[in-house]
């Protein structure tokens, strides 16, 4: 919210307090269950969702039909049950390397928790089978790579590499290819998956793995008592925050150099916007304080906002070549 910037008007009238902090005063509970559903994650599915919807219509030059709200809740459902199941089994990192989450600070209880997952899960299986082979298969994959990831005895977190194929196969692959192939079927179009959608998912496959190995390096402390082991724990901050880097440059580079050649999007478009994201990384990766864990958590978030916008940019471009 702005703040009055005339001294005499902020004597008179206090600022106004955030939305989010009028949302944790008015509605403890949904506040709580916002932070356990881990809101970067769910804009990330909400408009992978979108997305790939988009596309589905201008690839098969279809008109407009009905948002698709039914897959949106089976895939958020899956999202809450995948990472409630992680904060389950993580209280103890938790409490320090992420002490806001609600089961860390004791905003919900064990069972509390215990409840939403089950019942998130549940609705995710139930919604996903009623609405077709392909989003099924989406969401019940998803749901066991997610499982494993997380719980014992499997725990696949325990190790960066398979720790880092979960991610990225469920972000990249599994969810890109699910989605588009539902939805192209929900609007009529022939099986297969077209160059565009092909190059989507390898931009977010290997952009996924560079949030995968990135988003260990100010958990480090946490990591290391409890004996998680992961490319920080191996490598070092320095050197995974450098890899992290020429990963999403070869990402942004690679789709620089695809949008040449790929049909049925607007080439000027996307590479403009490529080349303008991949400025903007650089400019403030540069700025990053491997000392300061907010420096590192604040440029985390900016490489999770890149993500959110390529599920705009990429089926704006699309759209933009259909128009």
């Amino acid at each position: 919210m702005p703040i009055p910037t005339n001294n005499s008007m902020s004597q008179i009238s206090p600022p106004r307090p955030s939305r989010s902090n009028l949302m944790q005063r008015r509605l403890p509970w949904l506040y709580a269950f916002w932070k356990f559903s881990r809101p970067h994650t769910i804009i990330g599915t909400t408009l992978s969702v979108f997305g790939l919807y988009a596309i589905a219509l201008a690839l098969n030059v279809a008109p407009l039909s009905l948002l698709p709200l039914l897959p949106l809740v089976a895939c958020l459902c899956g999202n809450v049950y995948i990472v409630g199941l992680n904060q389950l089994e993580d209280v103890a990192i938790d409490r320090i390397n992420k002490p806001h989450l609600p089961l860390a600070s004791g905003e919900f209880s064990r069972r509390e928790a215990q409840a939403i997952v089950l019942v998130t899960g549940l609705l995710a299986l139930g919604l996903s089978a009623a609405q077709g082979l392909f989003l099924m298969a989406t969401v019940w994959l998803s749901l066991a790579i997610g499982t494993a990831y997380s719980l014992p005895p499997i725990r696949l977190k325990r190790f960066p590499f398979w720790a880092s194929v979960c991610i990225f196969t469920v972000r990249g692959a599994i969810v890109n290819l699910g989605l588009f192939l539902h939805f192209n079927q929900q609007l009529g179009g022939s099986f297969g998956v077209p160059a565009p959608v092909w190059a989507l998912t390898l931009f977010v496959l290997v952009f996924t793995f560079a949030i995968a190995i990135f988003k260990d390096i100010p958990d480090l402390e946490g990591d290391r008592l409890y004996h998680i082991t992961t490319f920080t724990m191996r490598l070092g901050q320095k050197a995974v925050f450098n890899l992290a880097r020429w990963v999403i440059t070869l990402c942004y580079g690679g789709m620089i150099v695809a949008s040449t050649f790929l049909p049925n999007v607007n080439a000027l478009f996307l590479i403009t916007t490529q080349a303008l994201a991949l400025i903007s990384f650089w400019v403030l990766s540069s700025r990053v304080d491997l000392r300061e864990k907010q420096s590192i958590a604040q440029f985390y978030q900016f490489i999770w906002k890149l993500f959110f916008l390529e599920y705009l940019v990429f089926p704006a471009a699309c759209l933009l070549y259909r128009s």
